[in-house]
């Protein structure tokens, strides 16, 4: 470990327990724990959105996707930053002026259904899990690639799981949202300062994104692959499979390297509808003061993520370009690549800043990434928090507890998904990744768009905006998005390459118009709840409109109290 990895890990681990402290709640209620009590402002949250979006699958993932696989790993980008166009037209404003704690409460309460906020529960955990690994999984990676050896007798990879999950997960338990706020605001302004130097100093040298898309075009397309060479495994160089055109090599500036035409659309719809169910991004918007305030926290991320990922393309296509020449020049680096092609894609980045910073330059790339995975662990850790703690304790378990009670119930519960996490993590291996997975971080994180697009997302924008939307249509529709997306992903992991494969293995395109088909054939044949007036007026009803519901429910109620009398 050099000094320079020390002085970048302690002033991280400094700026993110600082933050906590100054900006811990004052008091024990749940509104603050969860929602910051609801006075977060447009640019602080749309700073804490980013952070909290922007995980170690973008800042990893998406440059690694673009390094393995030219612009099929574009797409990512653009399926991560398209997300927030439905958020904006459809979800943001009503989500917020509704008001509640979480998706699941907020289903609940709408369809007048405790089974329905159950079963939601169910599913906003299994995408938190599947969002949470990838995260553990990038730091990780990062621990191994910046200071390369472990404590306590575990592997780099083991110690990097486990020290950047337990930090964040402390920060959460005892930070609640107004500290996760605050972290994720300033953590997204580091990750976003450590890519803006990236690129600074790449473009002083000589870099140029068009010059160097058509320089890698001009040769077929290698990653690294394992290959049995008699009585052991070597890696060599392997051309990659055009499946667009397979007669034709694929090449870094076409599409085809990794999917077919079908795929592709298969990816982004999958990373396109997956975000208006991610419990830990649309549980940011109840921290917003009004529905407007929503909708323009929105418009700043859309800016925010774009110009994110933009520069992210950018960056992979940058690794490309450079680090096959810097490899014949920096001893270090030939023990990460194969014949200059990096044999883990998730290091291009942390490369890149070693390469023009040396270890000053490592230190601040690598920061930027554990940055990103925290954050996100952050707002996950959170959302598992508001999931279990009010939708299943305060409301069911111990329906009379104290708001204190609700808090450590909470905080608890922040400690057990970081424990599951880090675990999952631990059993699985950067160099895990095949031929059909670009980035091991990037397609894990698909799995947990892909539950969410198809379960969640359907569900939330029918109770939205259609009136005539049942408890028992939106619990059907959600275990069918939820079961389709789950056994379509996993069958694709045991299946050859095919356009085949790449439908089952981003089902959102099939699995959302099932969930919705049978949300909707079930939902006319049963009723909808009695409050379905009052919350459409809630949700969409102009100011006045509210106005009016808030003063007839106060008339209303001021007439019990004194027939009471």
């Amino acid at each position: 470990m050099t000094t320079t990895a020390v002085i970048t890990l302690a002033a991280v681990l400094v700026i993110v327990l600082g933050v906590s402290v100054l900006t811990r709640p004052r008091h024990s209620s749940t509104v603050d724990f969860y929602l910051a009590g609801q006075r977060v402002g447009v640019i602080t949250n749309s700073w804490a959105i980013s952070g909290d979006y922007l995980s170690a699958a973008s800042f990893l993932g998406v440059a690694a996707a673009v390094y393995v696989s030219g612009l099929d790993g574009a797409w990512y980008a653009v399926g991560f930053a398209a997300g927030f166009v439905p958020v904006l037209l459809l979800v943001a404003a009503p989500l917020r002026r509704y008001g509640e704690f979480s998706l699941a409460d907020f289903l609940g309460r709408r369809l007048g259904s405790d089974a329905v906020r159950i079963s939601s529960v169910g599913v906003v955990q299994l995408v938190i899990l599947c969002y949470l690994v990838p995260q553990s999984v990038g730091g990780g990676i990062t621990w191994e690639l910046l200071v390369g050896h472990g404590i306590f007798g575990l592997s780099p990879y083991s110690t990097g799981v486990l020290l950047s999950t337990a930090v964040i997960a402390v920060v959460v338990a005892f930070g609640g949202m107004r500290g996760t706020t605050w972290n994720q605001a300033v953590q997204f302004l580091l990750l976003f300062s450590a890519l803006i130097w990236l690129a600074v100093v790449l473009t002083a040298d000589g870099f140029r994104y068009g010059d160097a898309v058509e320089q890698l075009s001009q040769q077929p397309l290698t990653n690294p692959e394992l290959v049995d060479s008699g009585d052991q495994q070597s890696w060599q160089l392997v051309e990659e499979t055009n499946f667009i055109q397979p007669e034709e090599p694929a090449v870094f500036g076409e599409p085809g390297a990794r999917y077919g035409h079908l795929g592709q659309v298969a990816l982004v719809v999958t990373l396109g509808l997956g975000t208006a169910g991610l419990p830990h991004v649309m549980n940011r918007y109840f921290t917003s003061p009004t529905g407007r305030a929503a909708r323009s926290t929105t418009v700043w991320v859309l800016v925010l993520i774009g110009a994110f990922y933009a520069l992210a393309v950018m960056m992979g296509t940058a690794a490309r370009d450079i680090i096959p020449a810097a490899a014949q020049e920096h001893p270090w680096l030939r023990e990460l690549t194969v014949d200059g092609v990096l044999r883990v894609p998730e290091h291009a980045l942390p490369v890149l800043g070693r390469i023009y910073g040396d270890e000053a330059g490592l230190g601040l790339v690598a920061a930027a990434a554990l940055i990103a995975a925290m954050s996100t662990v952050a707002g996950l850790l959170l959302a598992s928090a508001a999931t279990w703690g009010h939708d299943v304790y305060e409301r069911h378990i111990n329906p009379r507890a104290t708001q204190r009670q609700a808090v450590w119930a909470g905080r608890l519960t922040t400690l057990v998904a970081a424990a599951l996490a880090a675990g999952l993590a631990i059993a699985l291996r950067p160099d895990a990744y095949t031929p059909a997975m670009p980035s091991l971080v990037a397609t894990m994180v698909t799995w947990a768009f892909a539950v969410a697009g198809s379960a969640l997302t359907p569900v939330i924008v029918l109770a939205i905006w259609w009136r005539g939307t049942t408890a028992p249509g939106a619990l059907a529709g959600m275990l069918t998005g939820a079961c389709l997306a789950v056994t379509m992903f996993l069958t694709a992991g045991m299946m050859q390459p095919s356009a085949l494969r790449e439908l089952m293995a981003a089902p959102t395109l099939l699995a959302a118009p099932a969930a919705v088909l049978v949300t909707v054939l079930i939902s006319r044949k049963t009723r909808p709840p009695a409050s379905v007036d009052a919350a459409w007026v809630i949700m969409h009803g102009t100011a006045a409109d509210r106005q009016a519901e808030r003063l007839a429910t106060l008339t209303v109620e001021e007439r019990r109290r004194r027939r009471a009398r």
